[in-house]
C-alpha cells in the first residue's frame, strides 16, 4: 500500500505556516486600510490556529496606510519619505490587526525586521527564539520590514522575500503567498483571460521565470517573477510555497483542507534535511566544545541538546550564533552546532547544570549551550 503523501495532502498536513498578505489586498483604493479585508484574514489565521496550525503572518500595508494618513496621493521614491509613511502607517496596521485578534480572544504580537537581522547570527538565534516563544505561547507573530530604519543596502525589497527569509528562520512547512490573482497562469491572465492556471511544479524550475517575466502586469516582472524567487529562498529550508489569490473567499481554510487552489511549488527537499545540510557546509567553524562520554551519547544517540555539563573544554574565539565543533575525548569531531553564549560564557558555564547559569552570568539567555535544532551529526 503506498502511504507517500500527494502534494496537496502535504500542504494540508503543514503544521506552521507563514502567510504573505501583499498592500494590493489590504489597502482600499488608496484610502488606506481596507478593515473588513483585514478581519477576514484574521478570522481564518484564528480557525488555522484552533485547528492546530502555527501561523507567522506577515503583512504589507505600513507605507500605504501611512500614506493615506499624511495625505499623499503619489508613493514617495526618496527613501527616507518612505521610512516616515512606514513609521506613521505601522500605527494604524498593529492597531487594525490588535482589534481583529482581540475579538477572538488571541494574542498578536508586532515584530519588525531587517536583512541585518538575519545576516548577523547572534541576531538570527535572537529572532528565531523569539519567534519560537511567540508560537508557543499563541500568540500570532505579525511581521514587517523595519522600514523606519532601513537603508537602501539592507532593505529586503519586498516582502515576498521577508516572508521567505522567515520562512527558513522557524522553519515553516508551508509559506503562503496571497496575491490579487489566483496563482501563476501559463500566460498573463489579463491578456489571455482563457489562459489555464499552473497547479503544480518544481520551485527551482527555471522555464517558470520566462512565464512570470513575459507578464507586464502588476504580477509580472515586479510581482509574479519576485514570488517565484521566494519560493526557491523558501525551498532551501525545504518549505513549500503556494501562490493563491487572497480575494478568493475564505481562502487559507481552503488550502488547509487540500483543495486545489492556487499554484504549488514545490521544495526538492524535505525541511530537516536542508536545514542539517545548511548548519553542517555553510558556516565556518569558529570554536570547538570537548564533551564527556554521556554528552556524546545524549546528542549522537538520544538527538538530545547539549548541556554546559557536559563540555569538559572550550578553545576559540566564537560569539553567540556561530559554529562551534563537538569532539569526544579522542577528538574526533562528531556533530556541529550554533551556540547560544560566546566563548568566553561557554568558559565560566561548562560542567555546570543549566541551573547554575543565571547565578554563574548573572542571566540565562537559554539552557541549552547548543539547541538541539541547531546542531548537526556527523
Amino acid at each position: 500500500m503506498n502511504t507517500e503523501l500527494k502534494p496537496r495532502q502535504k500542504i494540508s498536513a503543514a503544521r506552521r505556516w507563514v502567510v504573505k498578505v501583499g498592500s494590493a489586498l489590504l489597502t482600499n483604493n488608496g484610502l488606506g486600510l481596507d478593515h473588513a479585508a483585514i478581519g477576514a484574514w484574521v478570522s481564518q489565521i484564528v480557525a488555522l490556529q484552533d485547528s492546530g496550525i502555527e501561523v507567522v503572518l506577515v503583512s504589507s500595508g505600513a507605507v500605504a496606510e501611512g500614506m493615506a494618513r499624511l495625505g499623499w496621493r503619489q508613493r514617495p521614491h526618496k527613501i527616507h519619505e518612505l521610512q516616515a509613511a512606514a513609521a506613521v502607517g505601522q500605527m494604524g496596521l498593529v492597531q487594525a490587526y490588535e482589534a481583529q485578534f482581540q475579538h477572538y480572544g488571541k494574542h498578536a504580537a508586532q515584530v519588525l525586521l531587517d536583512h541585518d537581522d538575519l545576516a548577523n547570527r547572534q541576531r538570527y538565534l535572537n529572532a528565531r527564539s523569539t519567534l519560537v516563544s511567540l508560537l508557543e505561547l499563541g500568540v500570532i507573530p505579525v511581521i514587517n520590514e523595519n522600514d523606519t530604519v532601513a537603508t537602501e543596502e539592507i532593505r529586503f525589497g519586498d516582502n515576498d522575500r521577508l516572508a521567505a527569509l522567515v520562512t527558513n528562520l522557524v522553519d515553516a512547512q508551508l509559506l503562503v503567498l496571497l496575491t490579487d490573482q489566483n496563482g501563476l497562469f501559463e500566460q498573463d491572465p489579463r491578456k489571455h483571460p482563457g489562459s489555464p492556471l499552473i497547479s503544480l511544479a518544481d520551485a527551482e524550475d527555471r522555464a517558470l521565470d520566462l512565464i512570470a517575466g513575459d507578464s507586464s502586469s502588476g504580477l509580472g516582472r515586479g510581482g509574479m517573477l519576485t514570488k517565484l524567487q521566494a519560493a526557491r529562498l523558501a525551498a532551501r529550508s525545504g518549505a513549500n510555497t503556494l501562490i493563491a489569490g487572497g480575494q478568493v473567499d475564505n481562502i487559507l481554510l481552503k488550502l488547509r483542507a487540500g483543495d486545489e487552489e492556487g499554484t504549488l511549488l514545490v521544495a526538492n527537499r524535505e525541511p530537516l534535511d536542508a536545514r542539517k545540510q545548511w548548519l553542517a557546509g555553510h558556516l565556518q567553524v569558529r570554536g570547538r566544545l570537548v564533551l564527556d562520554d554521556g554528552a556524546v551519547s545524549m546528542v549522537r544517540e538520544r538527538g538530545k541538546s547539549l548541556l554546559p555539563i557536559g563540555v569538559k573544554s572550550v578553545s576559540g574565539t566564537f560569539t553567540r550564533g556561530e559554529m562551534v565543533s563537538f569532539v569526544d575525548q579522542s577528538g574526533h569531531e562528531i556533530a556541529r552546532g550554533l551556540a547560544n553564549y560566546n566563548a568566553d560564557e561557554t568558559a565560566k558555564i561548562i560542567g555546570s547544570a543549566s541551573s547554575e547559569i543565571s547565578k554563574i552570568l548573572g542571566y540565562c539567555d537559554d539552557e541549552e549551550l547548543v539547541h538541539r535544532d541547531n546542531l548537526v551529526l556527523l
